[in-house]
């Protein structure tokens, strides 16, 4: 496996590296005391908003998307680094645009929607969000219910989502909805529904471990235009799964930087730390954690380097994206789970980012696709491939 980065893609890196280290951990204080209090994690504006435009002046911005859109057009395996670089802070920023909702609208807008929805979307004027969940069918999307009904020249969609991150704040949001009586996959449908339209209604947040918030949304006769179609009739599931295996990956990059992040914590404590006269870097059991945890790390890294490797030469791998979001989930509950062993009560303060980022990756066991459906997805290709 090639490792070696361009040099311009190796100066990008270093960039976010430095942004990283000089503009969110000092943030990080901050956003401790928020969740002592009980409030929300995210960055105010005036905390945002310095930190959006210094994106815009060094560069880093739609670091994924293509050029006609004003992006960069990383690699994936680039891009990945990238995600691994902002997951060892909980200051909560990413890079925007949210790369997922942007390949999936990539794969299905018409140039109608891509003046509209793409283009503000890509270059920060418009913020989206996506519906898939249902409360009945929160790991299972093909099994949805929310209906949409063609009535002239419109649509009307009726049913509930969940679990949808962003929507308060969304301008507009990827709708999932089932056209027909078909089966399962058939008839799964994109459609693109503004904020403020009538029958669109947020009717609760949900607060989540982590900080994390996500909302319940009720489709009540809800009008939309014809033009706000995306993709084909019954061509929603494709993209959708596109826009899923793009987010796991991500989530591999995260868990790889947060438990970078808490090995590096429980190596400085061993360090420094003493018990009964004897250093306790010298007790077998933390050398132990440590080189388990620099293992599991290490094969997490070539796992989603390889996944973005192939996704960058157009192969799908969706197979590979649900084995990351098993190994890097479970790899990177473990290795925070000791480092907070490691450092003993100081570890289960809220003083420290350590619980905030168990929190994180606990929530990541689940969203996306919980492990146990993952599990049973690669067991039934491995199964289908041996016949």
């Amino acid at each position: 496996m090639n490792n070696e980065f361009l040099e311009e893609h190796q100066m990008v890196l270093d960039l976010v590296d430095r942004f990283v280290e000089e503009q969110l951990m000092p943030m990080e204080p901050a956003v401790l005391q928020r969740e002592i209090r009980g409030e929300r994690l995210a960055l105010t504006e005036d905390e945002e908003t310095p930190l959006l435009d210094k994106c815009r002046d060094l560069g880093l911005w739609a670091l994924d998307a293509p050029p006609e859109l004003g992006g960069v057009n990383l690699p994936n395996v680039v891009w990945m680094k990238i995600n691994e670089a902002l997951a060892k802070t909980i200051t909560p920023f990413v890079f925007p645009p949210d790369s997922p909702n942007m390949h999936m609208l990539l794969a299905t807008v018409n140039d109608e929607q891509r003046e509209k929805y793409l283009l503000p979307y890509a270059d920060g004027r418009k913020k989206a969000a996506i519906a898939i969940s249902e409360p009945g069918a929160g790991g299972d999307p093909a099994g949805m219910t929310t209906r949409a009904e063609r009535d002239g020249d419109d649509w009307i969609i009726n049913g509930r989502k969940i679990w949808i991150s962003r929507v308060a704040d969304a301008d507009f949001t990827i709708v999932m909805a089932r056209i027909g009586g078909g089966k399962r996959h058939e008839g799964i449908t994109a459609f693109i529904v503004e904020k403020g339209t009538s029958g669109f209604n947020v009717t609760r947040e949900i607060i989540m471990l982590g900080g994390h918030r996500t909302y319940e949304v009720a489709f009540e006769d809800c009008r939309i235009s014809g033009a706000q179609l995306l993709g084909k009739i019954g061509g929603g599931f494709a993209p959708m799964q596109l826009r899923l295996t793009i987010r796991r990956l991500q989530i591999g990059a995260w868990c790889i930087g947060m438990a970078t992040r808490a090995l590096e914590m429980m190596i400085e404590h061993a360090e420094q730390r003493f018990t009964f006269g004897v250093k306790l870097a010298d007790r077998q059991a933390i050398q132990w954690w440590i080189a388990d945890a620099a293992t599991r790390i290490h094969a997490c890294r070539l796992m989603v380097d390889n996944a973005a490797q192939l996704q960058d030469r157009g192969q799908d791998v969706r197979t590979e994206a649900s084995m990351i979001k098993v190994f890097a989930t479970e790899m990177a509950a473990e290795v925070i789970d000791h480092a907070m062993q490691s450092l003993g009560a100081m570890g289960l303060t809220k003083e420290m980012p350590l619980h905030l980022m168990a929190q994180k990756v606990r929530v990541m066991r689940v969203y996306e696709g919980p492990s146990e459906i993952h599990r049973m997805t690669i067991a039934r290709k491995m199964l289908k491939d041996a016949n």
